[in-house]
């Protein structure tokens, strides 16, 4: 197995994610991947996808394990970015937006980051809260919507249940609250300029895991 091992998911397609660094790619990652992946040689780690409620999730002793026999390990965009932010001090180095917000504590609930996906594909099959939450900021930062209606809609997105949080069902219960001109000059706004943040992240993380590849002799 290749020093570099990536797990990574619907934040980010394996064939996009290889144009930018050359590793072995694998599925998000269940408690149990990352000892395997250092009893297999692996010396630089990114986790970016994971699972959360669906089976058992990343440990956190296995980090540590894993830093403490030499492996670097970085994280960003989902479980990567939840994980960072609780183990930095320890030795893991986080990435991105989503990693800073977690450990400055604005994001504190796991169904932030959480989605559900196509188990084949990789394809997300639900909008992860944080995403929803870029969107609407930036909608607010563009004068699409105001202050009020972007706090309404994140209340609406913070109360459907995370593997049934879409667009689609935010813009039906925000039918009632919010102003029919309104709603469908944020609705046409989404559909043009959705804000991917876990996307982004996930670039940024292996930009930087391609950094540390360079340094280790790696890539």
């Amino acid at each position: 197995m290749p020093g570099i091992i990536v797990f990574l998911g619907p934040s980010l397609s394996h064939d996009e994610a290889a144009e930018i660094l050359p590793a072995t790619y694998l599925p998000p990652a269940r408690r149990g991947d990352i000892p395997m992946a250092v009893d297999e040689g692996a010396r630089l780690i990114g986790l970016i996808d994971g699972v959360f409620f669906q089976d058992c999730s990343v440990g956190h002793r296995e980090i540590v394990d894993a830093i403490a026999r030499g492996v670097r390990v970085v994280g960003a965009s989902s479980m990567g970015a939840l994980r960072a932010a609780e183990l930095d001090t320890l030795g893991m180095e986080g990435v991105g937006k989503v990693y800073r917000l977690y450990r400055d504590g604005t994001l504190i609930a796991d169904d932030e980051v959480a989605l559900v996906f196509d188990p084949e594909t990789g394809t997300a099959l639900s909008e992860p809260l944080i995403n929803i939450r870029c969107t609407i900021r930036k909608a607010e930062e563009k004068e699409i919507i105001d202050r009020n209606t972007a706090e309404c809609l994140v209340a609406i997105a913070q109360s459907i249940y995370f593997p049934e949080r879409t667009w689609d069902r935010v813009l039906e219960l925000a039918m009632e609250n919010v102003d029919p001109a309104t709603l469908h000059r944020f609705s046409e706004f989404i559909r043009d300029n959705p804000v991917d943040q876990k996307r982004d992240d996930a670039i940024a993380a292996l930009h930087r895991l391609r950094e540390i590849g360079e340094e280790l002799g790696l890539v």
